[in-house]
């Protein structure tokens, strides 16, 4: 399964274009199957409809964990690290996984959960998290992962859109010196969700939290007594897995739905190749698995290919900037796999925090969830990576279920800003509006996809329709990203950026219609206009245009979304305007609201044939006195 040589890749992506369905079962057929499939892909992407190893019967817990107990029982499978480097540390062999998944499992189906119910986690970056995940795996529920900063009306969206049976919480989350609460934000979310029947409570700050009869089950309570093994539930290769929701254009959050066989053989064939991960080595996403890239590069992906990872609980500079590298010495890392928001919040540190450390052992540094910027891209090569390892940045998405655009470790060259090379499998297009194909290097267009691979998205759960909408209707024949992307003279891709209304912050992404619509709801507040505009640190910040009246409106309007979905969508500026450009047919003109948030006003252009022309220059005004 793992490429050893460019050439070996070269030949690789040739016979997986020529000869996908043969190339796939290949690969497949090296993991632990119930009953093997015959059937290898069926796919139409005007319904769209897609299908692997659909006669398969696999569990892909089977293959995280019971595959390996028979040569790596004792071997590390998660090192966690806390919140708090003065706390305990904990780790866990691949034996000791598969007991305590087993426990969780056998804790969920004594309290009568099974095959099909949907289970959410809203949990902090503990152990029992990935415990969790997997046993709703093991038993064939499908779990939902919303990440411990969202609100209790985002968690309520989620949970009532998935009809949750359960929710899997904690008493509280620690984020370094800061305890943030999470019971009562899922005690608030529960009282307009009536399909929830149960609620587990890790005790993970100590925190006193109220339990209703009945209803709230202490962790132990649950799982205590539970030992044992759990046998995996036999399942259907494209049954579902999981929901992850995600943010679109329009104001509700999409459920991503990812199944058993599809996305088990793609997270694992990409993580060894584009890592080049090997035996011994000490692989570490930073990610929280509340996202896609936890989900796919922590819990599963390197647990398939039988790795040593770590786990972390915390923020990269607590309780100094020099987090991650004093736990890359720590564990000797040899994989490191974060996010450029972090890369450019710990470079303007300077180099002394990462050269008081030893991180000679580190092979390979990866960045994920937006394009890294080429400042950044040096410093990490130069500094973190003393010259000597390379860099592959990985283009993917929540509902690719995998990384799509990349290098291969150190085996495919590398170029600041630039994605690189298509997987085996991955067939791109670049097309422009009309749908003409792309060519010649270096013309912007969309970028698509011309044929499925195995972890591609099958629905967004309930809403069928939304999904061809939205991934299959702007391109017939085509799954299109919803980004922008140039391909050089070398055949190398550089993403853009988003084409829709789709902000990029951090490497999460929000729709500007969600969070206008949690604006909105604030007393003083008549309209609202959301943009992203370039951000030092996150890559994209949130700018928002309110229209309003009140002298605390701005903070109304920040106040707004923090309830409405998280701190983490919290603009970074509002500005209080008179009016919004508008067209004659009462459309927001976004594209001058960019331009200002940019700094950009001298290229607004021809702004005569507004409805509104006047409030322009107001608008103008305001973000220069707000800069």
């Amino acid at each position: 399964m793992k490429l050893e040589s460019l050439n070996a890749y070269e030949n690789a992506y040739r016979r997986s274009v020529e000869d996908p369905e043969g190339f796939w079962a290949e690969v497949a057929r090296g993991f632990a199957w119930q009953k093997p499939f015959t059937e290898v892909c069926s796919w139409d992407f005007e319904g769209p409809s897609v299908r692997w190893f659909a006669d398969g019967v696999v569990n892909i817990t089977e293959n995280v964990l019971d595959r390996h107990l028979a040569s790596r029982a004792g071997q590390t499978a998660i090192h966690w690290e806390p919140n708090d480097p003065a706390s305990p540390r904990r780790s866990f062999t691949y034996q000791q996984l598969h007991d305590e998944v087993c426990r969780v499992a056998n804790g969920l189906k004594a309290q009568g959960f099974g095959r099909g119910d949907r289970i959410v986690l809203y949990m902090p970056m503990v152990p029992e998290l990935l415990f969790a995940v997997l046993a709703c795996a093991r038993i064939g529920a499908i779990h939902s992962v919303v990440f411990a900063g969202f609100s209790a009306h985002a968690l309520a969206d989620r949970i009532n859109d998935a009809g949750a049976v359960a929710v899997l919480t904690a008493d509280g989350v620690q984020r370094g010196a800061k305890t943030i609460p999470l019971k009562p934000v899922v005690d608030e979310a529960l009282g307009g969700c009536p399909s929830v029947r149960k609620v587990w409570v890790f005790p993970c700050t100590g925190e006193p939290v109220g339990m209703e009869a009945g209803r709230d089950v202490a962790w132990a309570d649950a799982v205590d007594g539970r030992g044992g093994v759990c046998p995996a539930e036999p399942m259907n290769a494209e049954d579902p897995l999981f929901i992850l929701y995600t943010s679109g254009s329009t104001g509700k959050p999409k459920g991503v739905v990812h199944t058993h066989g599809g996305y088990m053989v793609y997270t694992a064939y990409s993580f060894v190749n584009v890592f080049q991960y090997s035996e011994g080595d000490v692989f570490w996403c930073t990610a929280d698995i509340g996202w896609i890239t936890g989900h796919s590069y922590l819990a599963y992906g390197p647990l398939l290919a039988g790795a040593t990872q770590v786990m972390f609980e915390g923020v990269p500079t607590f309780p100094d900037v020099d987090r991650f590298w004093a736990a890359c010495a720590h564990y000797g890392v040899t994989h490191f796999y974060t996010a450029p928001t972090a890369i450019r919040a710990l470079m303007v540190h300077g180099d002394e925090p990462v050269k008081r450390h030893d991180l000679s052992a580190l092979k390979v540094l990866g960045t994920v969830g937006e394009p890294i910027n080429d400042e950044a891209w040096h410093w990490y090569h130069r500094v973190v990576g003393e010259g000597r390892c390379p860099i592959v940045d990985t283009f993917w998405q929540t509902e690719t279920g995998g990384i799509m655009l990349s290098g291969l470790g150190g085996l495919s060259p590398m170029k600041p800003g630039h994605a690189g090379y298509p997987l085996p499998g991955i067939q791109p297009v670049l097309l422009r509006a009309d749908g003409s194909e792309i060519e010649a290097a270096g013309e912007e267009g969309h970028l698509c996809f011309k044929h499925p691979w195995p972890s591609i998205l099958r629905t967004t759960w309930g809403d069928h329709e939304r999904c061809r909408l939205t991934y299959f209707s702007t391109h017939p024949g085509h799954y299109f990203t919803g980004d922008g992307a140039k391909r050089d003279a070398d055949g190398m891709f550089r993403i853009i950026g988003r084409v829709d209304d789709v902000i990029n912050v951090s490497g999460h992404r929000f729709g500007t219609a969600e969070i206008e619509e949690a604006i909105n709801q604030a007393p003083g507040v008549v309209e609202s206009a959301v943009v992203g505009y370039p951000h030092d640190i996150k890559g994209q910040g949130i700018c928002a245009f309110v229209v309003g009246s009140g002298t605390a409106v701005a903070q109304e309007a920040c106040d707004s979304v923090v309830e409405g979905i998280g701190r983490v969508a919290r603009p970074d500026r509002v500005l209080v305007v008179p009016g919004l450009p508008k067209t004659r047919s009462g459309k927001i003109m976004r594209r001058i609201l960019r331009k200002i948030a940019e700094g950009r006003a001298d290229e607004l252009g021809d702004t005569s044939t507004l409805l509104n022309p006047e409030v322009v220059s107001a608008l103008v005004l305001v973000s220069k006195q707000t800069a």
